[in-house]
This record gives C-alpha cells, structure tokens and sequence, in this order.
C-alpha cells in the first residue's frame, strides 16, 4: 500500500529537466570567471608560439614581450596615462550626452504617435549615414578641439538607445496601461509605475550596446583628427612601424571597453533587482 506514494514521491527526481545541472554548473559565478579568462589565455598562449617558432616574422607579430614592454615604456614616460585619460574622458562624455539625448527622443517617439510620425524618418535616414562621413561635416562645423570627436561620439552612442528604447516603450502591455489608468494613473505617475519598469532590460541593453558604440567611434573620432588618445596611438605607432604599440593599442581598448561593460553590468543587476 505504501509503494504508489513512495513512487510519487521519487518521481520529479526522476523527471528533472535535461541539461539543468549542466546550467546550473556554467551559471556558477567561479566558472564563469575561470571560463571568461580560459580563451583569452589560450589566445596568448598560441600568440607566444607562434612568434617564438618564428611562423610568424617578429617586425609583422612581435611576441608579448615586446608589447608589455612598449607598455612599461610608455607608462614610465607617462604619456600612456595621458593618452588613457583623454580617451576615457571623451568616451564618458560622448556616452553621457549621446544616451540622455535618446533617452528623451526614445521617449517621445515611444510614447507619442506625433513623435513617431515626425521624428522616425528623419532619424532613420541619419542612422543610415555612415559614422566616417559625417568627420568632414563635424570637422568644418567645430574644428578638430574636442567638441568634434565628442559629438561624433555621442552620435554613436545615441542610436543604440533610442532604438532599443523606443521600440521596447511601444511593445508595452496596452492592458497593464489601460488598467493603470482605471486606477487614474496619468502622465509621469503612469510612466513610473508602469512602463518604466516594462523598459528597464530594454535600457539597460541599449546602453551596453551604446557603449559598445561609444568605443568604435572614439576610434573612428581619434584616427582623423586628434593629437592625444589610444586612437591618435594607433594611427601614430602605424606612421613609425611601432607594430607593438599598435597591439597594445588595441589590447587597452579591449580591456577598456570590457571594465566599462563590466561596471555597467553590475548596474544593470541592480536596477533589475529593483524594478523588476
């Protein structure tokens, strides 16, 4: 009489879904780490090899030696500092102007049908335009000081954020709306209570992706016009055949763009914890 219940009971362990404890182990936030570090490592790894057997010619892939070294180099002389601060510095500023400027045109597109209506061909036909034809335009408009590479920087960064926003305020639940309404919810209190927290994921995307952006285009913004920054770096150690400081170039805006995703991350975790 007792083997039916004690069957019942042993059942959903039994049952458990496939591929859980294989979820379970990657979700682990020490395998995640170890994981995130695994291929970065083998990469190095395979670089060193290859320039020590000599496939690969020195002056085309000097060995890693050779780029810490043009680090320790140029951190000593103290223009590596520099040149990391005044990249850092126009991406922060281009990022912060670029994502509150489509913020509050994503809004307005997202929530009203006159927005919409006005505002999405144009905007449309901007974001079409290649980033590199707008540098003559901006270059004529505020010469080459640094309101021109902030601005193109905050062209980059806004596009990724009204997108994602906009589309994300106009996919809210109409019935979460109309019953917010019935409680006489209006204006800001409505857009509080209800579709903000409906569009926080959607934020917190598009603003990983507008600094993505922010990036690539402080690249685009220092290879043309600029005298300081890991871009002007790059177009310089190119100029004199510096190859290691090309690549360390291109290591600190890996690293660079990785601790800036990673802190907007740990921001994306809280404002999720909070509103969703």
């Amino acid at each position: 009489m007792t083997s039916a219940p004690a069957q019942s009971r042993t059942t959903p362990d039994a049952t458990a879904r496939p591929g859980s404890s294989a979820r379970a182990f990657w979700s682990r936030r020490s395998v995640r780490i170890v994981g995130g570090a695994l291929v970065p490592l083998v990469l190095l790894a395979v670089w060193q090899a290859v320039t020590e057997s000599g496939l690969v010619p020195a002056y085309r892939l000097p060995p890693p030696a050779s780029v810490l070294a043009a680090a320790v180099q140029l951190a000593e002389s103290g223009s590596l500092w520099i040149h990391i601060a005044i990249s850092v510095q126009r991406v922060f500023l281009g990022f912060a102007i670029g994502t509150v400027t489509g913020l509050a045109v994503a809004a307005v597109v997202g929530l009203t049908r006159a927005g919409d209506a006005l505002l999405s061909p144009t905007l449309a036909a901007i974001r079409a335009v290649p980033s590199l034809a707008l540098v003559p335009l901006l270059l004529l408009w505020m010469g080459i000081g640094e309101e021109s590479k902030v601005t193109l920087i905050a062209i980059g960064a806004f596009f990724p954020v009204f997108t994602t926003v906009s589309l994300a305020l106009r996919q809210v639940d109409a019935r979460s709306v109309e019953m917010a309404r019935s409680f006489s919810l209006r204006g800001f209190a409505l857009f509080r209570t209800v579709q903000l927290p409906a569009v926080v994921p959607s934020i917190m995307a598009g603003l990983r992706l507008a600094l993505a952006q922010a990036w690539l285009f402080l690249v685009a913004a220092e290879l043309i016009a600029a005298s300081m920054g890991l871009g002007w770096l790059l177009t310089d150690s190119q100029s004199n055949g510096r190859v290691d400081r090309i690549l360390l170039a291109i290591v600190l805006l890996a690293l660079l763009g990785t601790l800036t995703n990673g802190i907007l991350s740990i921001v994306q975790k809280y404002l999720l914890r909070r509103w969703i």
